[in-house]
């Protein structure tokens, strides 16, 4: 017979298990799709003959709702998640899928700029309800902050500008963009910065801030900073392999986030005491909470 678990053992917090990588491709892939679909629609202006880059946000996106769909169970109950729109952001996510899906069909039939714009404000409405479904799991302290949803929308705006700039290898008039996809980087680190701030604040598992710890180095180093650079000086010196460099280190690093923050970075809350019970006519003590550590602000 197995023997039960130490009841210690399921005291602290522990990394979440329901959302594996095919979850996290939602994020993902999904992210990065409705990012594309605003940096399509920044680079309507010019004139530029874009469907296949309005058609490859629409796939990322389909890519990471199927993704998500192979993760249930029984799938075919998916349909069930278009009942609670009302109260539900993973509702609201479906309800606007096939929203996304034909406004983009439409730009790319019709190759009017009025489908590309709204396509693409629908893109960054589409990032937003992705932060809304991570802040809606309260049960994990590394999403359910204002500040996690502000770093998804911004992720997004990077990995779209930096696909749209690894576009300027079929469309040299796209590496100016390298600007746009430099200013997209700095509001991530921003967002980036303030969430980790956010989390040290109010307080998060010990994993939570060990696993963010370690990835930040390179997150900050490649993601950002060369990046950046390569971003910048393409954009400058018109080099369109400069700019697409840049643009795969902004989406790879977008990617890599996504997937630490929902596969690895993920602890519960844990259990935790106000304060210790008293024995007798003794006062109680302080309080305790195994695996967290608290906030500056506590």
């Amino acid at each position: 017979m197995k023997s039960e678990r130490p009841i210690l053992d399921r005291v602290p917090p522990r990394q979440q298990g329901d959302w594996d990588i095919r979850g996290a491709l939602n994020f993902m892939l999904g992210g990065a799709g409705a990012g594309l679909l605003a940096a399509v629609a920044c680079a309507t202006p010019l004139g530029l003959d874009l469907p296949i880059m309005e058609l490859l946000g629409l796939a990322l996106v389909g890519a990471g709702l199927f993704c998500v769909w192979l993760k249930i169970g029984r799938p075919w109950r998916a349909l069930h998640v278009f009942r609670r729109p009302s109260t539900s952001w993973m509702s609201r996510e479906a309800w606007l899928a096939p929203v996304v899906f034909a406004c983009g069909a439409a730009a790319i039939l019709t190759q009017a700029a009025l489908f590309f714009y709204v396509a693409g404000l629908l893109g960054l409405v589409y990032a937003y309800a992705q932060g809304r479904i991570l802040k809606a799991n309260i049960g994990i302290p590394a999403w359910r902050r204002w500040s996690c949803v502000v770093l998804i929308v911004a992720t997004a705006l990077a990995e779209g500008f930096g696909l749209l700039s690894i576009g300027a290898v079929l469309w040299p008039a796209l590496t100016p963009f390298g600007y746009a996809l430099a200013v997209a980087i700095a509001l991530r680190y921003a967002a980036w910065r303030a969430y980790r701030a956010d989390l040290r604040e109010t307080g998060a598992p010990s994993g939570t801030l060990q696993v963010f710890d370690a990835f930040a180095f390179n997150f900050g180093l490649i993601g950002h900073g060369a990046a950046l650079v390569l971003a910048v000086a393409g954009a400058y010196a018109s080099q369109p392999l400069v700019a697409a460099a840049g643009g795969f280190l902004a989406s790879l690093a977008g990617a890599l986030f996504k997937y630490t923050l929902v596969c690895r970075a993920a602890f519960t809350q844990g259990f935790s005491l106000p304060r210790t019970p008293a024995r007798g006519k003794g006062k109680s003590g302080v309080g305790a909470q195994p695996g967290w550590q608290a906030g500056r602000g506590s």
